[in-house]
């Protein structure tokens, strides 16, 4: 895979923030080395956040975000900061522009702050010092030119040092496998599914079962049976799509460990553990309890979609009850949950860790439970424990 492939969930999100006309979209296009952000004298000349996957030496694949101005005014402004500070969700380093004839002044203080509310790594750079080369910086600043272009790599390097000692290495599957391991991924193929293409953790999990130096054998529920046989010993594995749960695990044996590509992405993001506690409010249910399904990305629904189709036909008939549903997607996620009894998210494969981990630690703190999709359904057909076998740390959750 390409730089240019890297999907842009698991690139770094660098975002830059300040007030209006500290020059951060100068800083973004001296940084970039495009003109990504418009750039005017007019204060408040980016009025939305303005984001871009591209790659960024020394740091790679990286997601770039401009954000308006924190100190905006007046009823759109306001509108402006909440879109800013609904940024930091997302972001994994934060730069913050700094007017260096102004300083560090309210906008500035509260901003970092919020940065260090979240644990989120972040730089204060100094803008415009060639008109104002004489200006006094903290110690835990740097100084910048967007006009001049000084300053403008070491802001690149550190960008990259930061990067790199903020992201562990982790596997979606392959530290669970050993070369020369057959795993089975079982991908149903019906109106729901891309034409021409797979999903993003299916085409991830085979990656990572290649780089493992294991042997992925793909293949539909209804040649799953066939499969297994064909092959000259049981596979280290099956990974099936959360939809066919049920029928996959009435064809597999007990003794070959099956899982979900959900619930792998959901051990991926650092989220498993809750969603599996999360899961047991599907039983309590009850008729009118609002239920917020949420997706990370946007897509056209098919007529048997599983967010607003599937998934509330099976919740009905486990909880025995008519819940209300809600639902949301791509960047939308309500501030306020406390009106809701449970949500239920996908994956969250186009979605970056920070802003799963948000939105999981949001519904915590609002004391709202939150599962995912693939660990909803292998609760709702029985066999979440036999889903979790591969992770005892998590199975330990249902004693």
């Amino acid at each position: 895979m390409s730089l240019n492939d890297t999907p842009s969930a698991n690139r770094v999100h660098i975002a830059f923030f300040g007030r209006r006309n500290a020059g951060k979209s100068s800083v973004v296009n001296a940084v970039t080395g495009q003109a990504l952000a418009i750039v005017s004298d007019v204060k408040g000349t980016t009025t939305d956040p303005v984001q871009k996957a591209m790659e960024l030496l020394p740091l790679g694949p990286v997601v770039i975000i401009d954000t308006p101005g924190i100190d905006d005014e007046g009823a759109l402004g306001r509108q402006r900061v909440a879109r800013t500070i609904q940024v930091l969700n997302k972001t994994d380093i934060a730069v913050l522009v700094v007017d260096a004839a102004i300083g560090m002044t309210g906008p500035e203080e509260e901003l970092v702050r919020l940065f260090q509310a979240r644990a989120l790594p972040y730089i204060i750079a100094y803008n415009k010092t060639d008109l104002t080369p004489d200006a006094a910086l903290p110690d835990n600043a740097m100084a910048v030119s967007a006009l001049t272009g000084a300053g403008i790599h070491e802001l690149k390097e550190r960008l990259a040092h930061i990067a790199a000692s903020d992201k562990p290495e982790r596997r979606l599957i392959g530290d669970l496998l050993q070369a020369g391991d057959a795993v089975v991924l079982v991908v149903p193929i019906d109106t729901a599914a891309p034409k021409g293409r797979l999903i993003l953790p299916q085409q991830q999990v085979i990656r990572d079962c290649l780089e493992a130096g294991a042997m992925p054998m793909v293949c539909r529920e209804s040649e799953l049976e066939a499969a297994l046989k064909r092959l000259a010993a049981p596979p280290r594995m099956v990974v099936t799509d959360s939809q066919v749960f049920e029928a996959v695990s009435a064809i597999v044996p007990e003794e070959i460990p099956l899982t979900s590509f959900s619930i792998l992405m959901a051990r991926y993001k650092g989220n498993l553990h809750t969603a599996v506690s999360g899961a047991a409010a599907l039983a309590g249910l009850r008729d009118g309890d609002r239920v917020l399904i949420s997706e990370g990305c946007t897509h056209h629904r098919q007529c048997d979609d599983i967010g607003t189709v599937k998934l509330p036909r099976w919740i009905r008939a486990y909880a025995h009850a008519e819940p209300e549903f809600s639902w949301t997607s791509g960047t939308e996620f309500p501030q306020d949950l406390s009106q809701y009894r449970m949500v239920i998210h996908c994956g969250g494969c186009m979605l970056n860790d920070r802003e799963m981990q948000y939105r999981f630690r949001h519904a915590a703190e609002e004391n709202v439970p939150i599962t995912n999709y693939g660990t909803a359904i292998a609760c709702m057909t029985g066999i979440l424990r036999r889903s979790l076998a591969l992770f005892p740390d998590a199975a330990a959750l249902l004693d």
